[in-house]
């Protein structure tokens, strides 16, 4: 598994900042991954108000995004993102560490 950080493209940083501006009592999204879904991790997203101390803070304009430690573990390297096409809308994680996926996209194993 790779210790690299992770990234945000644009698209997902441009939704993240409308979700925010929406919301005034939050100010980031935590992305987190935790056990479950059909491939065996699955990834969670949660509007926070504040950060632990052991969270990788990434901005990007206006938009901030947390994710803890043990989160990063199996999401170093990857590229948030979101999509918006004919299927619908979503926030999509490219992980370079998952090996297996399940056909949405919300899980994955390593």
């Amino acid at each position: 598994m790779t210790t690299e950080t992770v990234t945000l493209s644009d698209a997902a940083a441009k939704r993240i900042a409308a979700i925010l501006k929406k919301d005034s009592e939050k100010n980031a999204m935590r992305v987190s991954v935790e056990g479950g879904g059909c491939s065996g991790f699955s990834y969670k997203f949660d509007l926070v108000n504040d950060g632990g101390e052991d969270d990788l803070v990434l901005e990007k304009g206006e938009a901030k995004v947390l994710i803890d430690s043990l989160s990063l573990v199996y999401m170093g390297g990857s590229e948030i993102d979101f999509i918006d096409n004919l299927m619908g809308q979503s926030f999509q994680i490219k992980n370079p560490n998952a090996v297996a996926s399940c056909g949405c996209g919300t899980s994955f194993s390593v």
